[in-house]
């Protein structure tokens, strides 16, 4: 991971005063910020991005010790947990001080907040003193960026500015524990696994149920690229490669091993059975192979095992088709709560 120069920081600290979006790497994948004191800059990442505007966004601060600046009230088990895993891959959702924004919090009364170890995202976030508000700088249910090039090409101009960070060390979005109403539960799964949060905390519910807050990438559809994506078990991988093969049609597949046997319009990625380095890449490949002119990509299915439950939960909301999102008036959602 490499550090940016001052005067790369100094303008982007600029732009995000100035009201502007810049996207900035992560350990886990690139986000696009704006002020998240600023309602004006933080319509333009809905806009950009063509994100819901019920969804909620996750507030980047550069210390623990600013937790209670976006926080009324933080429980002992959210002391522990920011403890042991921050800086790091870890969003905790918390309850929301006052005066945070309506349209960060998606209408709720919690507040997603990170502190990210990536010293670039340290960088930009000490030298401009407030929260930074980011999801993942790309096209709203698209693929995440795992590298810089991933944001131009997917958002163009209408990033001011793009710190390049080289490639994201981890590659998967965060993991997401909701501390709220006095319990401990995991909301969305990432590098950071369930054994090592029960290590911290002893009871945690998994999985949201109906009184769980909407957290990022909640939605049933997500991570997904445009090329129609489906999990196969990996004995069928070549079965199925080679019907369309045989019908003339080009198919891409992600597996876990090398193929038994090389078709001419199969495109074929052995991702390797390290579940790290897998997620790690994931992103990437699967940008490779929307690229590669295919009618489908055939993705192998991932062991059950909780290391794999991260990369497990992207593949899985990525093959499932989109669902169209009623639209939220952005104007009526930037105040502050009542």
């Amino acid at each position: 991971m490499v550090r940016a120069s001052q005067s790369e920081i100094q303008a982007a600290v600029e732009a995000l005063r100035a009201g502007d979006l810049v996207a900035f790497p992560t350990e886990t994948v690139y986000g696009l910020g704006a002020n998240a004191s600023n309602p004006v800059a933080l319509r333009k990442i809905f806009k950009v991005k063509g994100r819901p505007a019920d969804h909620p966004l996750i507030v980047h601060i550069d210390s623990i010790r600013y937790l209670h600046r976006w926080s009324r009230d933080v429980p002992a088990v959210a002391e522990k947990l920011a403890a042991r895993f921050w800086p790091g891959p870890m969003t905790l959702v918390l309850p929301r001080a006052p005066k945070v924004l309506k349209i960060v919090t998606g209408g709720l009364d919690s507040v997603a907040i990170r502190v990210p170890s990536h010293p670039m995202a340290q960088q930009l976030l000490t030298a401009f003193g407030g929260g930074i508000a980011a999801p993942s700088a790309n096209r709203y249910g698209h693929v995440s960026p795992t590298r810089a090039e991933h944001v131009r090409e997917e958002l163009g101009d209408a990033v001011k500015i793009v710190l390049d960070g080289g490639p994201c060390q981890i590659g998967v979005e965060s993991t997401i524990i909701s501390c709220m109403g006095g319990s401990v539960q995991l909301l969305r799964p990432g590098s950071i696994t369930l054994s090592q949060i029960r290590a911290v905390v002893g009871d945690v519910m998994v999985g949201p149920d109906a009184t769980a807050p909407r957290v990022p990438g909640s939605g049933p559809s997500h991570y997904a690229p445009d090329t129609q994506l489906e999990i196969v078990p990996g004995d069928a991988l070549e079965m199925l490669a080679g019907g369309f093969n045989d019908r003339g049609e080009r198919v891409a597949v992600l597996a876990l091993r090398l193929p038994l046997k090389t078709l001419k319009l199969v495109t074929w990625i052995n991702a390797g059975r390290r579940p790290q380095q897998y997620a790690h890449d994931l992103y990437a490949h699967l940008r490779t192979l929307d690229k590669a002119g295919c009618v489908r990509i055939l993705a192998q299915e991932l062991p059950e095992d909780e290391r794999w439950d991260a990369a497990r939960d992207r593949l899985l909301k990525a093959a499932r088709r989109p669902v169209a999102e009623t639209p939220v008036d952005l104007a009526s959602s930037a105040g502050v709560l009542p």
